[in-house]
């Protein structure tokens, strides 16, 4: 079996925004999350995007590690 390989570009892809690595940094730079903010909850995306993210986790799907990934770089 081959293992899905995601990348932060991929999971950007995903949902919705824009790829390409500058506009990643950008995006990560604009938008941060308060402590105790769980990636999902956080007032900027969409409820499609915050269900994916929180089912990609909660079912430690195969975007789970680039979610985390997501997570992390998001906090303050």
């Amino acid at each position: 079996m081959i293992e899905p390989n995601h990348s932060i570009e991929t999971l950007f892809e995903q949902l919705g925004l824009p790829a390409e690595q500058a506009e990643i940094e950008t995006f990560i730079q604009n938008h941060r999350l308060p402590e105790g903010v769980q990636l999902h909850d956080a007032s900027f995306w969409t409820s499609s995007q915050s269900k994916f993210l929180q089912e990609g986790l909660a079912a430690d799907a195969d975007w789970a590690e680039v979610i985390d990934e997501l997570s992390a770089r998001l906090q303050y």
